[in-house]
């Protein structure tokens, strides 16, 4: 069965935007056929893509201080988003020293924006191409 996989993501440092490119990458050689890769901003421009997909990956950066207050950076671009009603969708952070609980609360804004999240994860941005493809099995795996 063909399966349509759309990675839109929030980049403010450029690790986001590489995670972005692996997820695709890793999703194409998981047998996915047909993905897309684009910036949350221009979410308009591929809205055919995005109902058509059978998962959506979104991703962002993790802001906050080092060992507490962890959120989804860029948030109002991220709500810019269509709404996601009943998408399944892998949320993705990417951090630099400590996660915090950023993909529980990742996940719920994207639930709160109509997603039904199906998988999560913080990926730490030197460790992108070893913690990208587990993500991205785990979540095709959900479809």
């Amino acid at each position: 069965m063909p399966v349509n996989v759309v990675v839109t993501y929030n980049s403010r440092t450029g690790n986001t935007r590489r995670a972005a490119e692996l997820i695709a990458g890793a999703s194409t050689m998981a047998g996915a056929s047909d993905v897309v890769v684009f910036p949350v901003e221009r979410a308009n421009e591929f809205f055919h893509e995005l109902a058509e997909a059978d998962l959506v990956f979104v991703g962002t950066w993790t802001d906050g201080l080092i060992l507490f207050g962890h959120r989804p950076g860029g948030t109002a671009k991220i709500k810019s988003l269509p709404k996601l009603w009943n998408k399944r969708v892998a949320a993705f952070a990417t951090y630099a020293v400590n996660p915090g609980n950023i993909s529980d609360k990742f996940a719920a804004l994207l639930e709160r924006h109509g997603a039904t999240v199906t998988t999560s994860a913080a990926l730490h941005r030197r460790r992108l191409e070893d913690e990208v493809t587990d993500f991205v099995a785990d979540s095709l795996s959900s479809i």
